[in-house]
């Protein structure tokens, strides 16, 4: 802005000069600078307090759920992969909501308090009402179980629905500004960015974990309610800039629609008025009798390509998720103490993300060493298809493990205040499950993302990345999913509540065959994902145009019409 000042010249003579406010433009780069790295240690804050406050939920769930809550085994474990479900979903959905219904600045704080809401009903649950809440009759007043278990399941789902929030608005993928980096500099990114997630949750699982199950379970599910202050903090600090506005480029309705459009073309009768087409889902365009553009079937059909890498990570995330549950079952039955030291089940975890810590720095320096003598590195697709062995020999691994734990004789060992007779094994003899789990998940995620990144045009990678997003929290269902199934079927056999009465390791071997399937169908599809060099191309010329250009390469063909007439149309 520019003021007018009135000065005073020696001669008694006034003169109106302009005094400029506008800052230096060499203040402008240091401004930038510094309001850039306050908006990066806010999104850094931000993502900290989120993963702690969900880790800290899901370290010690399962426990929770069974000496406090009363649960069968089968039951915690599908009360936890439903949870873990729920938030990994929750970020494609909320992030749809606030781009076409309420507004994202609403939504955000809406999910704010959803979050606050949340984590503040879990200790309600968990807190000892019999050592606080005695009136002047010493009547001890507890909530019922049914109470209990409304104010669970409503502080799960309301924390879930904040997560999903929190991620979606301030810390989306785009919000990291991935666009012109190579495929090398994309996996260094996605390997180091889950290296950091990793390392939060080796605090997170060390220390909420010693907390919940050693102190008391109430002061662990406080510390869930604190850190989502923390995030509140950074909320209020920086709200205007922390929300990252996605672009422009469809949506996952749209997608959803053109699928179902076409479908519904090729069953109804309509399918004779349209002729040939290349694809099933040019049915669904307009031209063809459909109700999408052309442009958006063709953003679907570079989308579809990436469908089989999707639908093949369903059964390697079920896999996956038996960390938090079957793994978790199996270590808690387990002999835990250490020279008289009785270590936190959630220890164990750390175990698992170990191999994730080690191998992000050593793929870095490999693929850097590869590049410098000009060498192609381990391409990503080969990278998932080593993951998913390791998954399966994890789960092969963990059942071997089992029918090891079920030889040892029976102890008793004081978990949460209650007495359980657990296996004498010792807990580390299950060490190299968790190491091949985590294994494979260093190998499988980055990879995965760069390739649902590299592969699709940049307008649409969000809805790339949504897709896999999904893939990952159905994953989750799908595993909660099996768990049901496999123990109805079995009549609890197959996921028993007293280990030693049932059969978990059938539940393993199983897990282990299927999952050997899974990896050799992607093996047998990963081909299509191997030269990356070549991004898909969505539609950038109409039909029309097509058409005309063939027709003028026809005309010049037969020498029928002057050159000049034909690029007077085009």
């Amino acid at each position: 802005m520019l003021s007018g000042d009135i000065q005073t010249l020696p001669e008694g003579r006034r003169e109106l000069r302009r005094v400029s406010h506008t800052p230096r433009r060499d203040q402008e780069p240091q401004r930038k600078s510094r309001k850039k790295l306050q908006v990066i240690i806010c999104v850094l804050l931000v993502e900290l307090c989120e993963r702690f406050t969900f880790f800290g939920i899901v370290c010690n769930m399962i426990l929770f759920c069974t000496v406090k809550l009363g649960y069968d085994n089968y039951l915690a474990a599908t009360v936890n992969l439903c949870f873990v479900g729920a938030s990994t979903l929750t970020p494609v959905l909320v992030g749809w909501f606030a781009e076409t219904c309420l507004g994202r600045s609403k939504v955000l704080y809406l999910c704010a308090f959803l979050h606050f809401f949340g984590t503040a009903m879990l200790p309600v649950v968990a807190f000892p009402f019999e050592d606080f809440y005695i009136d002047t009759h010493h009547m001890t007043h507890q909530l019922e179980p049914r109470e209990q278990q409304i104010l669970f399941y409503t502080g799960l789902l309301a924390a879930a629905l904040g997560i999903g929030g929190i991620r979606a608005i301030l810390c989306p993928m785009g919000a990291y500004s991935l666009q012109g980096y190579n495929q090398h500099q994309l996996l260094s990114f996605f390997n180091w960015f889950y290296w950091l997630v990793n390392l939060n949750s080796t605090v997170v699982f060390l220390g909420i974990a010693y907390i919940q199950q050693s102190v008391g379970q109430n002061l662990g599910f406080l510390i869930p309610f604190t850190s989502v202050l923390l995030a509140l903090i950074a909320i209020h600090m920086m709200r205007n800039k922390l929300t990252y506005k996605p672009k422009k480029g469809g949506s996952l309705l749209t997608t959803l629609g053109v699928f179902l459009n076409s479908l519904k073309m090729c069953c109804l009768r309509y399918r004779h008025l349209s002729g040939d087409v290349a694809s099933w889902l040019d049915r669904a365009k307009e031209n063809n009798g459909g109700r999408y553009s052309e442009t958006h079937v063709e953003n679907v059909k570079v989308l579809a390509k990436l469908f089989p890498l999707y639908g093949l990570q369903l059964l390697y995330r079920a896999c996956i998720t038996q960390i938090p549950s079957g793994y978790y079952i199996q270590t808690m039955n387990s002999n835990l103490h250490l020279n008289n030291l009785l270590l936190p089940i959630g220890a164990m975890n750390i175990i698992s993300i170990l191999p994730l810590l080690l191998l992000a720095p050593l793929i870095e320096c490999v693929t850097t060493c590869y590049l410098s003598m000009e060498k192609t590195p381990l391409a990503p697709a080969k990278l998932i298809t080593l993951g998913h062995t390791c998954a399966t020999l994890s789960v092969l691994v963990a059942g071997l493990s089992e029918l090891q734990r079920k030889s040892y004789p029976l102890v008793e060992q004081t978990l949460s205040g209650k007495v359980l007779r657990v296996s004498s094994m010792p807990c580390f003899q299950l060490a190299p499950q968790y190491v091949l789990l985590g294994l494979a998940e260093a190998l499988v995620t980055p990879a995965c993302s760069l390739i649902s990144f590299q592969l699709i045009p940049n307008h649409i990678r969000g809805i790339s990345l949504h897709f896999l997003t999904l893939s990952y929290g159905g994953g989750c269902f799908l595993g909660a999913f099996i768990i049901q199934l496999l123990h109805f079927t079995s009549g609890g056999n197959f996921y028993p509540n007293t280990l030693h009465d049932g059969n978990l390791e059938r539940f393993f071997f199983l897990l282990a065959v299927l999952m050997a399937i899974n990896t050799m169908v992607f093996w047998s599809v990963s081909y299509r994902y191997i030269d990356l060099s070549v991004q898909g191309k969505a539609l950038t010329t109409s039909p029309l145009t097509e058409k005309l250009l063939h027709y003028k390469a026809t005309l010049r063909f037969y020498d029928t019409m002057h050159q000049a007439s034909i690029d007077s149309i085009l």
